[in-house]
Parts: structure tokens; sequence; C-alpha cells
């Protein structure tokens, strides 16, 4: 028999040989029972994604990370996602054709740097003076949207997932005032997407460059005025040291979609949930963004007199012209390109029924 000292003592030894070996393998101040779970857990999928646009940009590259956290967090450290920054690991605007060919199973970018070689993918992207962008999300997953994308990306080998989604970006920023349509002539302009298009027609000269690239060519002089995206990351890329004309509405993007861009092969080898994962996550994840972007571009607009730039309204002869430009080069693309016309003509509609509801549904936003 043993006595009572001696087995209190065997537990007590007991006891602290286990809290012993618990510190040896977690650090103090972790938490437990995530470390437990995901030692047991094989990791089942880890991917590298690039970004075309930096993580570090305030308004944006915020969703990317959030998405890669959330997929980890969802899997209990079973399926893992590897964020290379633009340039890390392939240019800021070749992601799809690194996810094409499969030298990457996914990237997160934007679809109009793909207008080159998927002429619709501009539309995808962004739509001069098209949709709201929660009319997108409608038309996205209620109306014709994703079965459009997912037809036309599964050509090239790819699975789009909506998966981030702003309001207007600024109509540019711009060295010298915009005060009639004549002012654009000669401009060089740093402009992306189907805007750029239409800007091309009435005048300017158009480059693109990534957004690494930007303030140097402003600064330098290689451009005259630049859009990028909404104010926050504008003024993170320090446009507004040498623009101090920050020109609205954003009449070439009312709506910015960026997507999950998965190669074909990888997301038909996925599991079913782990699928259903990605497409909820990302549906989160175009909330989320929206939200977000909607939240802190007034603060920044509110301190731009104390950094001595104005915002201003574009001038009522050159919305007129872009208007009626647009149209005009859409219906060009679309005469060119069958899946063009067949996205273009789905957004159309689907903006002419929605704005039915728009006009009665909504108040004026005058206080």
């Amino acid at each position: 028999m043993f006595s009572k000292r001696s087995v209190i003592f065997a537990v007590s030894t007991a006891f602290l040989v286990g809290i012993v070996a618990t510190l040896a393998i977690r650090p103090v101040g972790t938490n437990q029972s995530i470390n437990l779970v995901a030692s047991e857990i094989a990791v089942r999928a880890k991917w590298r994604m690039p970004l075309s646009s930096p993580s570090n940009l305030p308004g944006g590259g915020e969703t990317p990370l959030w998405l890669a956290e959330s997929v980890e967090r969802a899997s209990s450290g079973a399926f893992l996602i590897d964020i290379y920054e633009p340039g890390e690991m392939v240019p800021a605007f070749a992601v799809t054709d690194a996810v094409r060919e499969r030298k990457v199973p996914a990237g997160h970018t934007w679809l109009g740097y793909d207008q080159g070689k998927i002429p619709a993918s501009a539309l995808f992207g962004a739509t001069p003076f098209g949709l709201d962008p929660w009319a997108y999300i409608g038309w996205w997953f209620f109306d014709e949207g994703q079965n459009l994308a997912s037809r036309i990306y599964a050509e090239h080998n790819m699975k789009p997932l909506l998966c981030g989604i702003s309001g207007p970006e600024t109509a540019g920023w711009f060295r010298q005032p915009i005060e009639t349509a004549d002012d654009i002539n000669g401009l060089k302009i740093r402009f992306a997407g189907i805007g750029g298009k239409v800007l091309q027609r009435i005048g300017a000269s158009i480059t693109m460059l990534p957004s690494g690239e930007i303030f140097q060519a402003l600064e330098t002089g290689v451009i005259d005025a630049t859009e990028y995206s909404q104010p926050i990351t504008d003024q993170a890329l320090g446009f507004a040291r040498i623009a101090k004309y920050n020109y609205f509405p954003g009449w070439h993007q009312p709506f910015s979609a960026s997507h999950l861009v998965v190669n074909l092969g990888v997301w038909n080898e996925m599991s079913p949930g782990d699928q259903r994962l990605l497409e909820g996550l990302c549906t989160a994840a175009t909330a989320r963004h929206l939200g977000l972007t909607e939240a802190v571009q007034g603060a920044v607009i509110e301190n731009f007199p104390s950094i001595g730039v104005t915002a201003n309204v574009l001038p009522d002869d050159l919305l007129a012209l872009l208007r009626s430009t647009t149209k005009v080069v859409l219906d060009e693309e679309a005469a060119k390109d069958a899946d063009f016309a067949e996205v273009l003509q789905s957004q159309r509609a689907f903006q002419q029924t929605y704005a039915v509801w728009r006009k009665l549904a909504y108040p004026s936003k005058e206080l």
C-alpha cells in the first residue's frame, strides 16, 4: 500500500512535469487551445498569393490580409495563404498570367489589368458611368455577372471570385486646374481601364504605371496628372505633395471591384468545403471592403485645406463630353469582341432596371 503522503507527492510531481512540458512546446502568453488544435490538424493547402496592389496601402491593402487571416482561422490552420507584394514574385500587372500558368494557385487583383488579353475583363473591374458598387454586387451574385465572369475566365484557365469592392475613385490629381474640356487636350495622364481610352479619345496622352512608380513620374514631370484609387489610398502614395487639384466625381470607376482569381485546375481539385470556405469569406471581404472604404474618405477630404489641396468637381462640359465619348468607346469595344458585348449588354440592362428602384427609393443626399 502507498502512503497518503507518497500518493500526493506522485500526483504533484506529474502535474508539475505536465506544466513544464507544456511550456517547452508553447511560448508563454499564446492561446493554448488554438495551438493544440493547429498541432493536431495537418496543413492541407498552402498557397502563394501575389497581389497587384501593395498590402500596406490603406483602403485596399487590408482586404487580402483579412482574407488570408480569416482562411487560416476558419480552417484552424489547415489552409494557409502566404501573401506576396507586387513585384516580389510577379509584376503587378501579371498576376493573372501567373495564375493561368499555375505558377501560383491564386492571386488577388483588379481584373481591368487583363484588358489587353481579355477585353471583357475591363467591365468586371470598372465600367465608366456604370453601376453603383452595391448594384454591381447585385448584378454579380443575383443576375448574370458571376456566371459570365466564370465562363469567360474558364477559357483562360481561371476561376474568379468577387473579393472586394469600393465606390468611386477620384477623377484624378492634376498639377493645374481643369476649367474646361479643352484643358484635357495634350495632358500626360496615368490612367487605367476603359476610362483611359476615353481620355485618349478626347486628346490626352495616356500611360499605365503600377502604384509604386506613379509618384516619381509625377515628381519628375513624366506625367501631368494621375488617377489610381480613392483619397485615402492616393494620400498614402503622396500624390497631394505634387498635384494640388483633386477632381471628382470618379466617372471612370463608379465601382472598383477586386477579385481572387484561382487557377481552374487548382479550383477543381479543391474539396467542396474549401470552395465554399473561399466563396463565403470573399463575400464577407467584399462587404468589409465596401464598408471600410466608405467610412474613411470623408476625413481625408476634410483635411485637404491643411495640406494645400483643393477638391473640385469636373466642369459640366467636360463631364458631358466624357459621358458621350464613353458610350462611343464602349460600343466600339463591343463591336470588336463578343464577350465584351455580352457583358456590356448585361450590365446596361441591369442598370436600367435598377435605376427604377434607385430613383424612387433613395432620397436626395443634400443636408
